[in-house]
């Protein structure tokens, strides 16, 4: 989770060294397509694929599913824009639409005529991925449709950096994870049929740290509790209220106030791309107690989290007058914090923020937790099995690629903000065993490079699990 230098309804990302403009266009219900104005969001982005995904690597034969008619009218639409309203209609959803306009869409359009497809990389039947040009750029080429078969996401970008070879033993592990970032925490687990986190590698693994957006796994498990316990559903319609909106690229920040969205959406959102307005509705939606008793619940390191923080909040507390309002916050007990949360930081505006471009109070203002506190949650929220929680947390792999063979069930979450890149996964083999990775990496003093520590953990990842199913 980072500062916006401004809401966005189209993510400009300009192919590095090129000059031609590319345009990725994110959509209500998926994962936002690569690349975006920071790297960091490799952690909501990378990949479309879900457990029935298989690799393609022949020329691209676009299959007669929801998602290859689509891709095939995109191909030819722009050397036809501008295209009607209607015609748009016809083919993209009625909310990603009215986010992106009629216009902007068809100024996209503009931007990628001359795009061909050379091969598609990733297939389901509601998801494709592939790989094509723009006059001599290489670019990535990402589509998704709805349950009615209509574009929920599209983008065209860049090419993801390559995802270097994975790690052979646990030493070169923890090498390669050392030399990522100065400050590093490292798990490899087993979840027992029991729901312990057993421990099979760790490199500080009971320290806490920033845990950028994985604190989200915390609120789906408030709302799975509340759903379990009859006190809410996954149908329950909530109301993008002005006053709960938080700047993040895409999704709810985008869709008109008082419009409505459903609580499976809405946690869907808050996981595939880290949607920070849908996780404040969920958060304010079980209430913030809630959350705080799933973080003492599943962490030993609740005090930091408590009281639990809105993406708002966070946002406020350290962009508005900073270091004032940050400082006098941290200098209250909980009780105080409470209460200044509600008579100061409640009447501060978004307006008002100064983007930042450093690590700033990465220590002191986020959200905390060790890799055996996310392998708790993980476990928690096995325990709290739904079919909609399954369809939030398997919405993106983050790039992992594990073989769907060998792992059909993969879970994820990625986490970011200046200085801070985290990645979470829990996943569970053909015969049934459940493991979990997470990697934690911050830099208190300057940003990541992410572009090169997004693709080496998770190359350390894939490198984990194969690991792990070696036993």
């Amino acid at each position: 989770m980072r500062p916006l230098s401004r809401p966005t309804r189209l993510l400009a990302a300009a192919l590095a060294a090129a000059a031609v403009p590319v345009i990725a266009l994110t959509g209500g219900q998926a994962a936002q397509a690569a690349p975006v104005t920071q790297a960091a969001q490799v952690t909501q982005i990378a990949q479309i694929t879900r457990d029935t995904a298989s690799a393609v690597t022949a020329a691209p034969e676009i299959p007669d599913s929801p998602a290859g008619r689509q891709l095939r009218w995109f191909l030819g639409a722009p050397d036809r824009a501008p295209l009607s309203g209607s015609e748009l209609a016809e083919h993209v959803e009625a909310a990603f639409l009215a986010e992106l306009t009629v216009e902007k869409f068809n100024a996209f359009l503009a931007d990628v005529r001359g795009l061909t497809l050379e091969k598609l990389t990733e297939v389901t039947p509601t998801a494709l991925t592939g790989t094509g040009r723009i006059g001599k750029e290489e670019v990535t080429v990402q589509l998704r449709v709805n349950a009615q078969g209509k574009i929920d996401r599209l983008g065209v970008g860049a090419p993801q950096p390559p995802i270097p070879a994975a790690p052979k033993s646990w030493a070169e592990l923890d090498a390669r994870l050392r030399k990522a970032a100065p400050e590093v925490g490292f798990l490899a687990a087993e979840i027992d049929s029991r729901g312990r986190c057993r421990t099979v590698h760790g490199l500080a693994a009971g320290k806490a740290r920033p845990l950028g957006s994985i604190f989200k796994l915390y609120v789906l498990g408030a709302v799975a509790e509340k759903i379990g316990d009859g006190k809410l559903s996954w149908d329950t319609e909530l109301t993008i209220r002005p006053e709960w909106k938080s700047p993040s690229e895409g999704g709810l920040f985008e869709r008109p106030d008082n419009s409505t969205v459903t609580v499976r959406e809405a946690a869907e959102l808050m996981i595939s791309i880290s949607d920070n307005t849908a996780t404040d509705m969920l958060i304010h939606t079980v209430g913030r107690k809630a959350v705080e008793a799933k973080v003492r619940q599943w962490s030993d390191h609740p005090k930091g989290n408590i009281p639990f923080l809105t993406t708002k909040e966070s946002f406020l507390l350290k962009g508005v007058d900073y270091p004032k309002h940050a400082r006098a916050y941290l200098a209250r007990d909980a009780r105080g914090r409470r209460a200044y949360l509600e008579n100061v930081v409640a009447g501060l505006k978004l307006t008002d923020i100064k983007v930042w471009t450093a690590p700033r109070e990465i220590h002191t203002l986020e959200w905390f937790g060790s890799p055996k506190d996310v392998c708790r949650a993980f476990s928690g929220l096995a325990k709290l099995y739904s079919e909609p929680l399954h369809g939030a947390l398997s919405a993106s792999d983050i790039g992992i690629g594990l073989d769907p063979a060998k792992w059909p069930v993969v879970w994820a979450k990625g986490g970011s903000e200046l200085g801070v890149f985290d990645l979470a996964y829990a996943a569970r083999t053909a015969a049934g065993r459940t493991y979990v990775v997470v990697p934690l990496a911050n830099d208190r003093r300057k940003p990541l490079d992410e572009a090169k520590v997004a693709p080496e953990l998770i190359s350390l990842s894939r490198g984990a699990f194969a690991l792990l199913a070696k036993g």
